[in-house]
């Protein structure tokens, strides 16, 4: 143990003296975690690597004040998590997108929601990002706080109650560590987190009553997986709408159309079924959740249309969130599908 002490003693020194290899080394183990702490805070997968960005170069050009008071990971926190907080005080965020389909109007939705920036976040880069130790403050099990209801339901909170409730009820940190990172008082924090806890708790109750999902890549999880597929391929309505729950909620950021209950939700999928025909769905997984690539063949071939992530609740799909053909590339999807031969 003394000599990894040591031997992180002499990278801080290296790092600090402009050694930029020794800084990387420094700082790489806790980049991931960063990025999805930043991802938490913002919604938005591109916002967050642009965060995590300004995170590094702030780290870098302020090395030589590091003076060791708290470890490296909490500074780095300090830093992330004020970078997020200018970012949603100078509120630019994404517009709202409005349904740009010609000759088509889609039918008329339950609701239209605010947060229409949510982006999703691929499980491929959560590997090492939330199995880290957390601190003894934690309540959230790492894999609820990265999913979309979880990451929407956090959006809503002013941004100085979002940061505390993260540092604090996600990651664990203490009143006083969560005072540090934000230049206040130990009474601030814990008056911003009872305040960020009850918005939780107004937007939460009804996702938190749902069954369990199945587990990750278990067998129930696939049977339901494959029942999907197979409608959605098909433009099969029937059995799409029996793999539903009554209270099934869609959305399809960032257009803000929101569609509520077995009856919405069917009357949309008929009105898109009854244009196309045919898909092809590419499987992948986003904020801990079953997700597809959506293509659609065109006499041009066949071309992706947006990616599907599904929200499991027992046996039937409680969720659906629908994103745009833009986030395909962040999954490694490809925009278009090779020809069959």
């Amino acid at each position: 143990m003394a000599g990894v002490e040591l031997a992180r003693t002499d990278l801080m020194s290296r790092a600090q003296a402009g050694d930029g290899e020794a800084f990387r080394a420094l700082t790489e183990p806790h980049r991931r975690e960063l990025q999805v702490h930043c991802y938490r805070m913002l919604g938005s997968f591109q916002d967050a690597e642009d965060a995590l960005q300004d995170t590094m170069l702030s780290a870098w050009r302020g090395l030589e004040r590091f003076d060791g008071r708290a470890s490296l990971r909490t500074w780095l926190y300090r830093i992330a998590t004020n970078r997020c907080l200018d970012t949603l005080r100078s509120a630019r965020r994404r517009p709202a997108k409005q349904w740009d389909i010609p000759g088509t109007e889609p039918p008329e939705p339950t609701g239209l929601g605010e947060i229409h920036w949510l982006e999703p976040y691929p499980d491929a880069l959560l590997d090492g990002a939330i199995t880290v130790p957390l601190g003894p403050e934690a309540r959230y099990e790492q894999t609820e706080s990265i999913s979309l209801a979880f990451v929407t339901a956090l959006q809503i909170l002013p941004p100085r109650q979002l940061a505390v409730l993260i540092l604090r009820d996600v990651l664990g940190f203490r009143a006083n560590e969560v005072a540090d990172m934000l230049d206040t008082t130990v009474e601030s924090v814990k008056s911003a987190l009872k305040r960020a806890r009850a918005g939780m708790q107004r937007r939460l109750p009804l996702i938190t009553a749902r069954e369990r999902p199945p587990a990750s890549d278990s067998p129930a999880e696939e049977a339901i997986v494959a029942k999907f597929v197979s409608a959605y391929e098909s433009a099969d309505i029937d059995a799409l709408v029996a793999l539903l729950t009554d209270d099934v909620f869609m959305s399809m950021p960032p257009m803000p159309l929101e569609y509520r209950g077995r009856d919405s939700v069917t009357r949309f999928f008929a009105f898109i079924f009854g244009t196309v025909q045919r898909f092809e769905l590419v499987p992948t997984r986003a904020n801990g959740q079953p997700a597809f690539g959506v293509y659609r063949p065109t006499p041009t071939g066949t071309h992706g249309v947006g990616l599907f992530a599904i929200t499991l609740t027992g046996d039937r799909i409680g969720a659906m969130t629908r994103f745009e053909e833009t986030v395909l590339s962040t999954f490694g999807l490809p925009h278009s599908l090779p020809s069959a031969q």
